[in-house]
C-alpha cells in the first residue's frame, strides 16, 4: 500500500513537472534571446528573434520583463502574443543615417492617387507591425513610448527610415490589445486597416496625434479606454481606400471610454493641465470620438455608450467620400468644456476616391441620454446634408446642452456656407447663427425631451431649420434672450411642436420663412 502511494506521488510530481516544462516552453523571454533592456542598446534583433522562435514553435508568449527596450520595427507573427510586464517599456529609437524603421511599402492608392494621406497608406514604417496575420495579442501593464523616435507626420519627416506609428495592422484577424499604456506614439498609436475580430480593452493613451484609428474593420470592441489627444482625434472610425477598394467599418462597440484634450503628458502624470488652447489645425483642442473623414466604405451597425468627453471637441459623424453611414446609436454620454460643436453630423461630397461613386447617405442615427456643459459659444450642433442629398431619420432624446453663450445679435445674421466639397469640420463653416442646433438639408428629424440653454446671454435663436422635411419637436425647452425667436424656419415642410417652451403647439405643412 505504501509502495503504491509512493508510485502515485512520484507520477503526480512527474506530471506536474512536465506540465510546467511545457508551459515554460511557450514563454519566450526576450532577454534570453539577447535583449539588454537598458534603453541604450538596440534590442530590435533580439526581440524579433524571440518572436520568430515563438512562431516556429507553433505559437507562444514573448515576455518583456522590467526594462527599457530600445527598438526599431518589431515584426509580429501569427499565434504570438507580446506581454509587457510591470516596469517594461518598448521605447521607439530615433532613426539615423545608419539605422531606422522599415521602409513604407508601395501603395498606389495613397502615393499616386492621394485618396488618403501618407500615414493611412502604409503600415510597415511602424514600431510594431503585422500583415495578413491571425491570433495576436499585445498585453500587460507595461508601456509603449514613441516620444524619442516616432514622427507625428506634420514636421516634414516621412518616408525613408522614419517611423510614424506605434502599432499598425493590415488584413489581420483575432487581435487583442489590453492593459498597456501608450505615450507620444506619432501619427497613430494604433492603426488597424482591414482587421476583423479586434478587441481593445483597458488601455491608457497620452499622445501627440491620433489615438485609436479603426479603418475598414469589422467586429471591433473598444472598452474601458482613456485617450488624451489634444492635437488630433482620440477614437476615430474610418473607411479609407487604403486597401485599394472600399470596405465598411461595421459591427463596432465603443463603451466605458474617456476622451480628453489636456496638455500632452499631463493625463498620464495626473496633473491634467490646460495651457494648450489650440490644436494643430488651429481649432480648439481635439480629443473626440469621430467617424471620418475618410469614408469611402462607410460605417454601419455601430453603438457608443457610457463615454465621457472632457475638454475636447464633440461627436463628429461624417460621410463625405460616398460611403453609407447608417444604423448608429449613441447613449449615456457626458461632455464638459467642449471646444466646438457638441454634435456634428455631416453628409458631403468631397469624393476623395475613384470617380463615378455616388454621394453617400447618412441615416438612422439615434442619440440619447446626453449632458453637455460649457460648449464653445462660436458653434451650435450642426446636422447638415447638401442640396439634393438629405440626412435622414435622426432622433435626439433626453439631451441637455448648456453652451457658454454670449454671442451678439450680429452672429444671428451670419450665412452658413454650403461647402459641399470641402473638408468636414465645424470650424470650416465659421460662426453659427443658432446656439442650439443648425439643421439643414434633413428629412426626418425628431427631438424628444431636449433642453438647450446658455450661461451668458446669447442673442441667437436656439434652432434654425433650413430645407427640412418632417421635423417633430416634443417637450423641447429653449432659453432665449428678449425679442429673440426660438425657432427660425426656412423652406420647411411638415413641422410640428408639442409642449415646447415657450412656443405653443403648432403644425405647419409648409413655410418659406417663419420665426417662432
Amino acid at each position: 500500500m505504501a509502495k503504491r502511494i509512493l508510485i502515485i506521488c512520484f507520477l503526480l510530481v512527474i506530471t506536474q513537472f512536465l506540465m510546467v516544462t511545457q508551459l515554460d516552453a511557450k514563454v519566450f523571454d526576450v532577454k534570453e534571446y539577447g535583449a539588454v533592456g537598458d534603453g541604450k542598446a538596440l534590442d530590435t534583433p533580439a526581440l524579433n528573434k524571440a518572436i520568430e522562435a515563438a512562431h516556429a514553435a507553433g505559437g507562444g508568449t514573448v515576455h518583456f520583463s522590467a526594462g527599457t527596450y530600445l527598438c526599431f520595427s518589431i515584426h509580429l507573427k501569427s499565434n504570438v502574443g507580446l506581454y509587457l510586464d510591470h516596469g517594461a517599456t518598448i521605447l521607439a529609437a530615433e532613426p539615423n543615417a545608419e539605422a531606422g524603421y522599415d521602409l513604407a511599402e508601395p501603395n498606389p492608392w495613397g502615393d499616386e492617387h492621394k485618396y488618403q494621406d501618407f500615414g493611412h497608406s502604409h503600415w510597415h514604417n511602424s514600431l510594431i507591425w503585422g500583415e495578413n496575420l491571425e491570433n495576436i495579442s499585445i498585453l500587460g501593464p507595461g508601456k509603449i513610448d514613441g516620444s524619442k523616435g516616432l514622427s507625428h507626420g506634420l514636421d516634414g519627416r516621412e518616408g525613408g527610415n522614419i517611423g510614424d506609428k506605434a502599432i499598425a495592422l493590415k488584413l489581420c484577424r483575432n487581435i487583442i490589445i489590453k492593459d498597456i499604456t501608450m505615450y507620444m506614439c506619432g501619427h497613430f498609436c494604433i492603426l488597424p486597416t482591414g482587421v476583423d475580430n479586434f478587441t481593445i480593452d483597458n488601455i491608457k493613451i497620452d499622445t501627440n496625434r491620433d489615438g485609436i484609428n479603426i479603418d475598414c474593420c469589422r467586429n471591433v470592441h473598444i472598452s474601458n479606454c482613456s485617450v488624451n489627444s489634444p492635437n488630433d482625434d482620440a477614437i476615430v472610425l474610418k473607411s479609407s481606400y487604403a486597401l485599394g477598394y472600399a470596405r465598411a467599418t461595421e459591427n463596432v462597440t465603443i463603451t466605458n471610454c474617456q476622451v480628453t484634450g489636456y496638455d500632452l503628458g499631463t493625463f498620464l502624470d495626473g496633473t491634467f493641465k490646460s495651457a494648450q488652447q489650440w490644436s494643430l489645425d488651429r481649432g480648439g483642442v481635439t480629443g473626440r470620438i469621430k467617424f471620418g473623414t475618410e469614408s469611402n466604405g462607410g460605417f454601419k451597425n455601430i453603438t457608443i455608450s457610457n463615454c465621457v468627453f472632457d475638454r475636447c471637441r464633440g461627436f463628429a459623424l461624417e460621410t463625405v467620400d460616398g460611403g453609407l453611414l447608417e444604423d448608429v446609436t449613441i447613449t449615456n454620454i457626458t461632455m464638459r468644456d467642449i471646444t466646438n460643436s457638441p454634435f456634428f453630423l455631416r453628409l458631403g461630397r468631397r469624393m476623395r476616391g475613384p470617380e463615378g461613386v455616388p454621394v453617400g447617405k447618412l441615416r438612422r442615427v439615434n442619440i440619447s441620454n446626453v449632458i453637455v456643459y460649457n460648449a464653445d459659444p462660436h458653434y451650435g450642433s450642426l446636422i447638415m446634408g447638401i442640396p439634393g442629398h438629405n440626412i435622414e431619420d435622426v432622433k435626439l432624446s433626453n439631451i441637455k446642452i448648456l453652451v457658454t453663450g454670449g454671442a451678439p445679435k450680429e452672429q444671428a445674421e451670419v450665412e452658413v456656407p454650403e461647402l459641399e466639397t470641402g473638408y468636414p469640420d465645424p470650424r470650416m463653416f465659421g460662426e453659427i447663427p443658432a446656439y442650439g442646433f443648425f439643421i439643414r438639408h434633413v428629412k426626418g428629424i425628431e427631438l424628444n425631451n431636449v433642453e438647450v440653454s446658455f450661461i451668458n446671454e446669447d442673442f441667437r435663436p436656439a434652432f434654425i431649420l433650413d430645407d427640412v422635411k418632417d421635423a417633430d419637436f416634443n417637450n423641447v425647452k429653449a432659453k432665449h434672450a428678449p425679442d429673440v425667436a426660438t425657432f427660425v424656419l426656412k423652406n420647411v415642410k411638415d413641422f410640428k411642436t408639442h409642449r415646447c417652451e415657450p412656443v405653443p403647439d403648432i403644425q405647419i405643412k409648409s413655410v418659406e420663412q417663419k420665426n417662432l
